[in-house]
Order: C-alpha cells, then structure tokens, then sequence
C-alpha cells in the first residue's frame, strides 16, 4: 500500500518542531522548494534579462528557510499560504541590495516622468520646467535636483541582451557599442546615416540635443549654455527623448521580426 505524501509531510513537521534536526529541515526544504521556483518566476518575468533567475532562487531559499522555522503547525494554517509572501519578501530583498539607485531617486523619478507624461497629453508638447514643478507642486530648486538625480536612473547595463541570435551567444549592449578609436569612411557614412535616422521627426532643440551629446560630445551643461536651457531641463528632454526612441527602435525590431519570420 503506498504511502500518503501529506501525512508524510505532516509527520515530519511535527518531528522537526520536537527535534529541531537540521536533516528534517532540509527535507523539509526540499519538499516546498518548487514554491520557491513559482515565485521566483513570477517575478523574474518582470525584470530586466541580465537578472538571473537562480539568483532569485537562491534568495528564495532564504525566505523558505525563515519559513520553516517560524511556522506554528499548531494554528492551522497552511504553509504554502505562510510561506509565500515570506519568498516573495526575500527576493524583494535581495533585488533592492541589487539596485544601486537608492529607492527614493527611483521613486521621484518615476513622480516626474509621470507628471511630464501628464502635461504632454494636455498641452500637446512638451512641458516647460517651470510648469512640470507646478504640477510637482515644489520649488524650481528642488525640481533640478530631481531631474538632475533622475537622469542616473536611465543608466543602461553593458551585459543587458539588446537581441536574441540563432547562435549559442546572444548579441549584448557591449557588442553594439562603437568604436572611435579610428576614422573609417564606411563607418563615417554609416553615422551620417544614424544620425539622419534618429534625429528624424524631432524638434530642432530635440535634434540639436542629440547631435551635441552624442555626436559631437558636449556635456548637458555645455548643451543647456549653447540653447539657453537650464542643464535639468536638457536632462529632461534628453530622457524623454530616449523614451521614444526606444519605443519606436521596439516597435521596429518587432516588425523586423516578423517579416523573417514569415
């Protein structure tokens, strides 16, 4: 006759509790590690692709861990239900310490983008500085810093996937970067090109914006002096300027995909 996994389970809950043995514990472990695994892809899923996913796991394990030891067999709960939220709140954790944007940047950085998003549907272009601030409702002052500190959210990881390949190797943000070290006629044709293609549809601040940082390597504070902006209000636009480009760099990819896929 086989044997019944729940009261197997259960058995070895109340043992542990008498005992406190280590190799319970880890049979234990053992049994609920596929609650680790759901939860942790569950949240990988919304994250960026250099997040590994046993990374994750192996944060889980903590909080199964934790779980473990503080469950109380005697209230009649069930410990899938306890130790859910427990998972969940160390691999929080563990991404936070990942983070090096402090939590507060990162949350007034989304305050203002969502503040410009706002007054650009309702004006029909975009927001002066002055008017994002009334709408933040706070000073100028502290607005600059804002924008200035929000800038760094935008920071883009080298080891980010920028594509998916055929091939073992996936193509990253480190593989597309160019080289300058060189002048190459190819390649001078070729930036003349992008920089037709990108800067296409954009305001001339908005052109004169990205042809001066990227292309001719001036600072914010050089861009602002040069266009009579304040360097937060440059920040801004250039953010927002990325934004959309990389929505429409999406959107392209996309419909790349889908033509040779056909």
């Amino acid at each position: 006759m086989a044997k019944d996994p729940k009261r197997d389970v259960s058995a070895t809950w109340i043992e542990y509790k008498k005992s406190k043995s280590e190799a319970l514990r880890n049979t234990l472990m053992e049994h609920y590690l596929h609650l680790v695994r759901y939860n942790a892809e569950r949240i990988h899923v919304k994250l960026p692709d250099e997040v590994e996913l046993d990374d994750l796991m192996s944060a889980g394990v903590f909080g199964l861990m934790d779980a473990i030891n503080a469950f109380d067999i005697e209230r009649g709960v069930k410990f899938e239900t306890y130790c859910a939220p427990r998972i969940r709140g160390a691999i929080l954790d563990e991404l936070r310490s990942m983070d090096w944007v402090p939590r507060l940047v990162r949350s007034r950085a989304h305050k203002l983008e969502n503040a410009t998003k706002q007054l650009e549907v309702e004006l029909g272009r975009i927001p002066t500085d002055d008017e994002i601030a009334r709408r933040l409702n706070i000073p100028k002052a502290e607005f600059e810093k804002m924008a200035k500190d929000a800038s760094a959210v935008g920071l883009v990881s080298l080891s980010r996937k920028w594509f998916e390949t055929d091939s073992n190797k996936d193509v990253r943000e480190i593989d597309v970067l160019e080289d300058k070290r060189g002048a190459d006629p190819v390649r001078e044709i070729q930036r003349k090109d992008l920089k037709e293609l990108i800067t296409k549809g954009l305001s001339r601040a908005e052109r004169l914006i990205i042809i001066l940082y990227y292309f001719e390597e001036m600072t914010m504070k050089e861009i602002g002096s040069t266009l009579d902006l304040s360097e937060s209000r440059v920040s801004q636009m250039h953010s927002s300027i990325l934004a959309r480009l990389k929505a429409q760099m999406a959107d392209r990819r996309k419909e790349f995909q889908q033509a040779t896929a056909v």
